[in-house]
């Protein structure tokens, strides 16, 4: 099956074709940065490393931007509001730029404990204030916006007149005017839904910029259509981002590419579902908001324990990309328990000793097939995890002498195992000391069970007992076979 993707913009899945052979522009809307990261954090970095990963394992060469917001300015329209990184600043009496690059820090530390590939390409908003005004100034020169006091507002019902305003939500021109809050400093548009381009800065905002209209700061929708522009062509293929973001943000995208260019920017839009936690959208107000580093320490009231990344970014595979994930701790821990299961059946692959007859690559390139189905179906992880899941349970049935494979046939299946687990789904061993620490681990695990074969050999029941017995209470499953003892944890 080729690979099919949900476009946003046409509401349906189609068949994946890049703009250039063998080559794949991709840009997501990453975060604002000042506060720490959380869980609604997670899932576009997840969805979006899986989407790169898989798109790799295809042979593409992608190029990956995600942005940094840093520039300040107000979010939504950027016409009134907090500027949040200014306000952080003023309260811990520090530079905007020190807030910023902290949360950055904070964000690219959370990730890597996901195990989130980094972007080819990471720009922050505040680099490309120049790109924005280019912007700006190509939209005023074409007729789709508007100068007013120093600020520049995009001409929402100029545009509407010459293209469709409202092609991703599915909006039209009226709704959008019906649905709009009466704004601060509406009086200084046409039209109440038209948004700001550049906002002129008071006496008080402290990050502002010269402008050929004022020193002020750019409107929240211009950083992502002049980066992604800038580094990836005025045609690429995808941009995704959180369901959140479909209006306004991606819907001004759109029309200010189309009004500065004259056609679309992007050919494939791309949006992951919330996650709610007990069925209540996650937020501060209804106190909720959980941290990523809260929840690898356990230290929120709303958490039972500590959840390590890997089970985080299990519990968010688990759930197709487009579906809303609902947290809870019993979710967690079952996905906790999901995990570990995974993991023990690829480490027990090690342990299956080959024989003359029985599984050979057949099927290995059967259980590929399927995963590879699902992937290339709209990026189906939880179906893909599911085909992972059969496959353990036939390795648990060679582990118990039930079923044999070839030596051809495992080999082949330890590279499907490990290719689909940790290449695409991103999955690792959680362990301080990495692939030597799990290492060492087997190695002792192998010679407690050689000192309790030769107790057994010496008619030593009780230290025999003593080993199996601790082992247990220690959460190892120790099996006695005909070809000597297996474990599992």
């Amino acid at each position: 099956m080729a690979l099919l993707l949900y476009n946003t913009l046409s509401r349906q899945k189609e068949r994946f074709e890049p703009i250039t052979a063998g080559r794949v522009g991709m840009y997501v809307c990453g975060p604002t940065v000042y506060g720490d990261p959380h869980l609604g954090h997670a899932r576009p970095a997840i969805t979006f490393d899986l989407l790169f990963r898989y798109l790799q394992h295809l042979g593409y060469k992608v190029r990956y931007v995600r942005n940094i917001t840093d520039v300040g300015h107000l979010e939504h329209d950027a016409d009134e509001g907090e500027d949040k990184i200014a306000k952080k600043a003023a309260l811990e009496q520090l530079e905007p730029m020190e807030v910023a690059q902290f949360y950055t820090n904070r964000y690219h530390a959370a990730m890597e404990r996901l195990n989130v590939l980094p972007p080819s390409i990471e720009p922050h908003a505040t680099g490309h204030i120049i790109e924005q005004e280019e912007l700006v100034k190509q939209i005023l020169e074409n007729g789709f916006a508007y100068v007013a006091n120093g600020s520049v507002y995009f001409d929402v019902e100029a545009y509407n007149k010459k293209y469709h305003y409202g092609i991703l939500s599915g909006r039209n021109l009226e709704d959008a005017i019906n649905n709009s809050r009466t704004l601060a400093g509406v009086e200084e548009k046409h039209n109440q839904v038209d948004f700001a381009l550049w906002k002129k800065a008071d006496a008080r905002h402290i990050m502002k910029w010269p402008s050929p209209w004022s020193e002020g700061f750019p409107g929240w929708h211009c950083e992502c259509t002049a980066m992604g522009r800038k580094y990836l062509g005025k045609k690429f293929d995808i941009h995704g981002g959180g369901m959140d973001l479909v209006f306004p943000h991606h819907e001004c995208e759109i029309a200010q590419a189309v009004a500065a260019q004259g056609e679309p920017m992007v050919k494939y839009w791309m949006h992951n579902n919330m996650i709610t936690i007990n069925g209540q959208k996650m937020g501060k107000s209804l106190g909720n908001f959980i941290t990523l580093f809260e929840f690898f320490e356990g230290s929120n009231a709303n958490l039972t324990q500590a959840y390590s990344p890997m089970t985080i970014r299990f519990f968010i595979l688990q759930a197709h990309y487009r579906s809303t994930v609902d947290f809870s701790n019993e979710a967690l821990q079952a996905a906790e328990k999901g995990l570990e299961r995974l993991l023990d059946g690829i480490n027990a692959l090690d342990r299956i000793a080959p024989a003359a007859t029985g599984l050979g690559k057949e099927y290995a390139d059967e259980v590929e097939q399927k995963c590879a189905d699902a992937m290339d179906d709209d990026l189906n992880s939880p179906i893909a995890i599911s085909h992972l899941f059969d496959a353990c349970h036939t390795i648990n049935l060679a582990i118990d002498h039930k079923q044999t494979f070839t030596a051809e046939g495992l080999e082949a299946l330890k590279r499907v195992m490990r290719t689909y687990a940790f290449d695409i789904l991103g999955l690792k061993a959680e362990s301080d000391g990495g692939g030597k620490r799990e290492e060492a681990f087997g190695g002792a695990m192998d010679l407690l069970l050689e000192l309790r074969a030769k107790a057994k050999a010496e008619k030593d029941w009780a230290t025999s007992d003593k080993i199996r017995d601790r082992l247990s209470a220690l959460g190892f499953e120790v099996k006695d076979t005909k070809d000597g003892a297996v474990w599992r944890l």
